[in-house]
């Protein structure tokens, strides 16, 4: 038993040394104290990354179909009115959208950018006691409505009973509504009065769109265009003076957001210049799925943009407006976070303690190896 403890005894990699042989020294201690703070760092540096997840990145080909995309958007137009200003979507499929309502908030704005408390519809507008009637007269009472179409009817029994129904058969016949002043709905109706009230105003609209997953573009455009021969023409030719289309993005986002998503038009803001014109985005959307440390999963999106402005001197003049044209990435972006496991941290930590000991051991020796040969040089008299 002796000779196998004795066997043991050999293969100690750690002999020990008699105090009496120690020698300590000043150097040595200023080494140890640095050595022990830079250890202390690592450690506290280590054990937080430790406890926070780290996230790994992967492209794949993104191959889902049928899929809708959620825009969301906050943009202030600060020198075009809420009655003017209307919110279009088009895309490649043939799927097109104008004037949209729902899920669209608008605020007016006075000329400091307060938000200026909403009235109800009609308030100032002219008073007419009887609806002007096809045939010319006025509406007698018990007498059924049907307003005239101002020749833009297609069957002798098309009847216009509103503001809307005369632009709509003006719009399929391809004739602009010049002068709505003369239409007797459009009075009615009050549309022309609250653009007159509300000139010098600004608008607030916010809210989301819901498009194919398909290129498109969704636009913001003063005056209600309407799509004919793919171009879009505005229809209120009775601002001659043109339109300012200064606007800030407050927000742009395409999806859900996730932690750590950046999206560049976030805060972006243009001034129009001295004519007025059509300002582009062409945005390319990155479909993204992020998985969080739960193994939730949000299907969101990234996106990058570049931009141009068309002005409105050239031929054909452009409609005036924000245009943001979207188009698809085939790659598709997946984050996951992941947590380090409890032994790569045990292993690191023991790096950095074996790491920094050894490393101050050799400066220790450097230094006092140096100390002593260059002691022996003076004493030999060989260095002053």
């Amino acid at each position: 038993m002796d000779a196998f403890l004795q066997k043991l005894k050999r293969l100690d990699a750690y002999p020990k040394v008699n105090e009496d042989f120690y020698k300590r020294t000043l150097s040595g201690g200023v080494v140890t104290l640095v050595a022990a703070v830079v250890m202390l760092l690592l450690f506290i540096s280590e054990t937080r990354s430790y406890f926070y997840s780290a996230t790994e990145t992967k492209l794949v080909v993104d191959t889902s179909r049928g899929e809708r995309l959620r825009v969301n958007f906050d943009i202030t137009f600060p020198s075009i009115p809420c009655t003017l200003l209307s919110v279009d979507t088009t895309d490649i499929s043939g799927e097109q959208h104008h004037d949209i309502r729902h899920d669209i908030e608008k605020r007016r704005l006075d000329s400091h950018g307060n938000v200026i408390e909403s009235r109800k519809e009609g308030i100032g507008g002219t008073k007419i006691e009887r609806p002007l009637q096809k045939h010319g007269g006025r509406l007698d009472k018990g007498e059924q409505y049907c307003g005239t179409c101002y020749g833009a009817e297609e069957s002798d029994e098309q009847c216009c009973n509103s503001c809307e129904e005369v632009r709509e058969a003006y719009k399929k016949k391809g004739w602009a509504l010049t002068n709505p002043d003369l239409i007797d709905q459009c009075t009615r109706e009050d549309f022309v009065e609250r653009v007159k009230t509300q000139q010098g105003e600004g608008c607030n609209v916010r809210g989301f769109l819901d498009v194919s997953k398909v290129a498109g573009n969704f636009h913001f455009a003063p005056g209600k265009g309407f799509y004919e021969s793919n171009i879009d023409v505005p229809e209120l030719s009775l601002l001659e003076g043109g339109f300012n289309i200064t606007h800030k993005i407050n927000k742009l986002s395409f999806g859900t957001e996730f932690p750590g998503v950046v999206n560049p038009l976030d805060g972006a803001q243009w001034t129009q210049p001295a004519s007025d014109g059509t300002y582009q985005y062409f945005i390319k959307v990155v479909p993204t799925i992020y998985t969080d440390i739960r193994g939730h999963k949000i299907h969101s999106n990234q996106f990058s943009v570049t931009e141009h402005f068309r002005d409105g001197n050239i031929r054909p003049k452009p409609q005036p407006g924000v245009f943001c044209f979207y188009d698809f990435s085939p790659i598709k972006v997946i984050f996951t976070e992941e947590n380090r496991s409890l032994l790569h941290y045990l292993t690191n930590l023991c790096a950095i303690v074996g790491g920094v000991f050894t490393v101050s051991g050799i400066i220790d020796s450097f230094i006092y190896h140096g100390q002593k040969a260059l002691k022996k040089k003076m004493e030999l008299g060989k260095y002053r």
